[in-house]
């Protein structure tokens, strides 16, 4: 049995494919050009005067782990103000700036995503954020580990053991806690606050003895060594202060020519000029990412509105939770390994900072040449809530719609901004290049982001309206492993996604100090802080897909 899409406009950037009208068939939960012989078609759907791309990945969301739970618990006005009454489809949830495990797979399906993944998954915690994640339908998941503060780590940098070692641990670490990449949360910084240090730029000694560009040099090394796809995630030093942006162009560095991808850069691209001591940097971060090949970056956008910021940055975190909003706030520390710090914070279009923060992301996006290399975040939920996709889509796509809105925001943050002069508005194809081609790519999805023969059928479908953000806002069809899931902007089938995990050798004999070290330390032996591939499908929840390593 098969499905026929036709007569859709493609847009497919993985096969150069920009806008040609082309059908598709769907078998077996797979795309494929041509029928089979031995097919008979069963559906098929006219997409005349539809847009066609594959199913939207988001590189970096925070939907799952302790965090996610505590905002949830803190902003209990938000859950109430927005329930999800469910139906005979769909569960019931609540939220919006940080919904409910259920109401975010639904919301995400209904804007044509098909695959998220969680940036920010304690070693520790990494089973309790599998639980929430196998707990959010619609979508696959996956989980990057947080190293780099954690004491086992910065005790081998400290004792200088060979690369190999670091690179076992790494592989190991992996494996014990079912994730896909490596991410470093202000490397060194969340130790040092523990020593009541309250910055730490990269070419500083920490406590620990080592500078934040070691940490980073060592664990950019061991991911690109053990042929990880997903290239170290870093979440840079001293995010949010005026003038960091230097910190970020040295952090760019410390990974030595080897590939690293800088989350949420918009945190990170501030100058310190001008009377308010606060500038953009988005030309020089741009012109860096232009000229470093090596170098991705998600841009993390700010939009205007209530929201919470979760983070595992406890040095900053406790920095700015004087600006909470409402006046509530935690920061803590979690097993010696990482620390967590959960704000509620409203940006304001007439607040000068939030207004030029604003300005600085999208300065970003239209100053990086390759959208290939530039991914569209909000880091939902501390910039903007996922859901704000649509209109910061739309503020790309559309000069006149963006300077209209910057006409609005504060008026001497419209002088510290170039933004009004930027010509470019983004095309479909470099939009679905970076919600879908390049993230797909960079994570090593080789089945997903495409719709080339053999994907996997995860397929959204617009039909065109002048008003792009309306049109991604609600798609007119969504396909999951070919199933029709959405219709209109609404769920009509509810599925379970998987979890996308990497498993990199390494010498087994790497757990005789850890085992000492959970014996000594932690409150919870080595065995049983391991996450097998069996727990996951039958105690957690999710069943896994392990992608090779180069």
């Amino acid at each position: 049995m098969a499905i026929k899409l036709t007569g859709g406009e493609i847009y497919d950037p993985a096969h150069q494919i920009d806008g040609v009208k082309q059908d598709l068939y769907i078998v077996d939960g797979k795309i494929t050009h041509v029928l089979p012989e031995n097919e008979k078609v069963t559906q098929t759907f006219d997409l005349s005067d539809c847009i066609v791309m594959a199913g939207a990945i988001d590189l970096h969301t925070h939907i799952g782990g302790g965090k996610v739970n505590i905002a949830r618990t803190m902003m209990l006005e938000d859950e109430h103000a927005h329930p999800d009454y469910g139906n005979d489809i769909r569960r019931s949830g609540n939220g919006h700036i940080i919904p409910s495990t259920f109401t975010a797979g639904y919301r995400y399906a209904e804007m044509g995503y098909t695959a998220c993944f969680e940036p920010a998954v304690l070693p520790v915690n990494a089973r309790q954020a599998h639980m929430e994640m196998a707990d959010t339908p619609m979508v696959d998941k996956g989980g990057y580990v947080l190293l780099g503060n954690d004491d086992f780590l910065l005790n081998m940098l400290q004792d200088g053991v060979r690369q190999s070692t670091i690179n076992d641990y790494v592989a190991w670490i992996l494996h014990a806690s079912q994730c896909i990449g490596i991410k470093v949360v202000n490397a060194g910084g969340i130790h040092a606050f523990k020593f009541n240090q309250r910055r730490l730029d990269v070419d500083e000694i920490s406590p620990a003895g080592i500078t934040p560009r070691y940490i980073i040099n060592k664990l950019s090394r061991a991911v690109h060594e053990l042929g990880i796809p997903h290239p170290l995630h870093v979440h840079a030093s001293n995010l949010g202060i005026p003038g960091n942006f230097k910190s970020t162009l040295a952090t760019m560095s410390a990974a030595e020519g080897l590939p690293i991808h800088l989350t949420h850069i918009q945190f990170h691209s501030y100058g310190a000029e001008g009377d308010y001591n606060f500038s953009s940097a988005a030309c020089e971060i741009a012109e860096a990412i232009n000229s470093t090949p090596n170098v991705t970056a998600d841009v993390g956008q700010i939009m205007f509105g209530q929201t919470i910021t979760t983070s595992g940055d406890t040095m900053m975190q406790y920095f700015g939770h004087e600006h909470a909003s409402p006046k509530k706030w935690t920061v803590m520390d979690i097993e010696c390994e990482a620390g967590c710090g959960v704000i509620p914070f409203k940006y304001k279009d007439k607040s000068f900072v939030n207004a030029l923060q604003w300005a600085i992301g999208l300065e970003i996006f239209l100053q990086v040449n390759d959208p290939w290399r530039v991914f569209l975040t909000t880091d939902h939920p501390n910039g903007a809530p996922f859901t704000s996709y649509p209109h910061l889509i739309k503020l790309l796509m559309d000069r006149s719609f963006r300077n209209d809105v910057f006409s609005m925001i504060h008026v001497e943050a419209q002088k510290m901004s170039n933004l009004a002069s930027m010509d470019r508005e983004y095309s479909l194809y470099e939009i679905a290049v970076m919600t879908r081609a390049a993230p797909a790519k960079i994570l090593g999805l080789t089945s997903q982001g495409h719709l080339g023969e053999g994907a996997t059928a995860n397929i959204t479908i617009y039909r065109k309206q002048n008003d792009i953000e309306q049109m991604f806002a609600k798609p007119s069809m969504v396909f999951k492993n070919g199933m029709q899931i959405v219709k209109d902007g609404e769920v009509i089938k509810t599925v379970i996604g998987v979890t996308h995990v990497v498993k990199p050798d390494y010498d087994a004999s790497i757990e005789k100090p850890l085992t000492k070290y959970f014996d000594d330390y932690q409150t919870i032996s080595m065995p049983n802080f391991k996450i097998s591939n069996d727990e996951m499908v039958e105690c957690i929840g999710s069943e896994i897909e392990i992608h090779p390593c180069k």
